[in-house]
């Protein structure tokens, strides 16, 4: 995927101004010529049409299939916004706690670092054995942490780089003794003798 300088200016139809992605794509000559028949019906270009077609299909492919009645389910279209994010380890973060089955393989091993990475996560220590544990929940998430060690678990998923390199946390809160009270705290410092 080649990226084009985003302030150049779209030709033919279409509603925005920018394009930021030029995607490559192999089309049979007759979806080829269809495509340009289209295109030209809609007075578009063929890049226009092809773009216009895919929007318009995500309504129709779904991410989760509806329950009973007249619920249609979750359609790509339906999600994007909460899906979408400029950043690619945002954007990582939001499929992968809300469709995790939608994974590659790669992405899998990188989502089961993140997981089980207690320095990503906000939490707490458990009363019974004081180890620090947490929700693996969008809320839960610090995005800004997850954002600034992105290369560290991308690399290690690969198995372009070690375990170690990625950022660790205190899994067990230290124990606080309190202090040694010496029977006379109750009286004033000011005692005179």
């Amino acid at each position: 995927m080649a990226t084009e300088n985003p302030e150049s200016k779209r030709k033919g139809g279409g509603g925005k101004l920018t394009r930021t992605e030029t995607v490559t794509v192999r089309l049979d000559p007759k979806l080829r010529y269809l495509a340009e028949l289209a295109a030209l019906k809609q007075r578009r270009t063929v890049s226009s049409f092809i773009e216009w077609a895919i929007e318009d299909s995500l309504g129709r492919v779904y991410l989760q299939e509806g329950g009973y009645g007249n619920d249609p389910g979750t359609s790509v279209a339906d999600v994007s916004a909460k899906l979408w994010d400029v950043d690619d380890a945002d954007r990582f973060a939001k499929l992968a706690l809300n469709y995790p089955d939608l994974l590659t393989h790669e992405e899998q091993k990188r989502w089961k670092l993140i997981r089980e990475n207690g320095y990503l996560w906000k939490g707490n220590s458990n009363k019974s054995n004081g180890k620090w544990t947490w929700q693996v929940d969008e809320d839960s998430l610090c995005f800004d942490r997850l954002r600034e060690r992105w290369d560290d678990f991308c690399a290690v998923a690969r198995g372009d780089a070690s375990r170690d390199t990625l950022p660790t946390w205190v899994d067990v809160k230290p124990v606080v003794k309190p202090a040694v009270k010496s029977g006379f705290e109750d009286f004033e410092d000011d005692i005179p003798f």
